[in-house]
């Protein structure tokens, strides 16, 4: 899955606006939205937005063995 979807789908399920999302990281909806539609979002810039509407993100790699990394 994309980031743009990803983000998409987490504000739906959180019921939250991106306008409402950029208020809360302190950020304007528009460079928000170029930020989400270019898909340059890092690891720590999705901890913040899930953060900002009360979800976690969780990032790591899972081996076949049960290994996460």
């Amino acid at each position: 899955m994309d980031i743009k979807k990803m983000v998409k789908m987490a504000l739906a399920c959180a019921d939250i606006s991106e306008a409402e999302l950029a208020r809360r990281l302190g950020t304007s909806a528009s460079a928000l939205n170029q930020r989400v539609m270019r898909g340059s979002l890092g690891p720590r810039d999705l901890a913040d937005i899930a953060a900002a509407i009360g979800a976690e993100f969780v990032c790591l790699f899972r081996f076949p063995d049960g290994t996460e990394v």
